[in-house]
């Protein structure tokens, strides 16, 4: 499953979130980034004006893309958007992690094993009393954790959850599935609208693998810096498996 995702160097394990409104405005931050950064997400903000024709420029330069759409709706439908997505040359996507929804995905997913699929488990900016809110049951952690396990069960290659929950999920999946964890803050960052966030030396020793960092990088007054910064607090934190 997600083992031939599994991330080599600290460059790999950042992955940098162009939470921006324009095309042009992601560029320009792929062009200050350069070469310090390998690995961006593009989710629904960008996407939606125009971001999905950054994908081809950027991997043609060699940047690896985590194509954040959280896929949900009937199985040919997400079966069909999986096709779609693995022909941008993508490296991840995400599906909310409804057993359906992730088996549909799975069946579409290119047999030669160029795209990742992330199950989505609970929203970073979701507590308890919001998942209340919305009719569930259960709390997070239980949640995460139910649908984790529904991840692997489906054949899913990695799981998208908050650092809090992944000491838990790793315990629960093993070693070879992709924990990818958003949601990460500098030490003493504000937390803006996520509700369960923590460090990248939190994340990594929680048993993360990739951690997606956006507005401490994104809106940072020198994001290049910013980037280093948290390169180096992923270094200084890997207990490499």
């Amino acid at each position: 499953m997600g083992e031939r995702f599994r991330p080599r160097t600290p460059r790999d394990r950042l992955i940098v979130a162009l939470d921006v409104p324009t095309s042009g405005g992601a560029a320009d931050l792929v062009r200050v980034l350069g070469e310090e950064v390998g690995f961006y997400k593009i989710g629904m903000q960008l996407a939606f004006a125009g971001g999905l024709a950054l994908v081809p420029d950027l991997v043609k330069a060699g940047k690896r893309v985590f194509l954040d759409m959280k896929l949900l709706d009937i199985d040919n439908t997400v079966a069909s958007g999986v096709k779609s997505i693995a022909g941008l040359g993508v490296t991840l996507t995400t599906i909310h992690a409804y057993p359906q929804a992730m088996r549909a995905a799975v069946s579409a997913r290119p047999a030669d094993g160029s795209l990742g699929l992330l199950a989505v488990t609970v929203l970073t900016s979701f507590d308890d009393a919001d998942l209340a809110a919305a009719g569930y049951a259960a709390g997070a952690a239980e949640l995460v954790l139910r649908r984790a396990k529904d991840a692997r069960a489906a054949g899913m290659d990695g799981i998208v959850c908050s650092a809090r929950e992944a000491a838990k999920v790793r315990a629960a999946v093993g070693p070879d599935m992709l924990l990818v964890t958003p949601g990460i803050r500098p030490a003493g960052a504000a937390a803006d609208d996520q509700k369960r966030v923590m460090t990248a030396a939190q994340a990594i020793g929680a048993g993360a693998d990739c951690l997606v960092v956006g507005r401490p990088i994104v809106a940072a007054g020198d994001p290049l810096a910013a980037a280093r910064a948290m390169l180096d607090e992923i270094a200084a934190a890997e207990t490499w498996r």
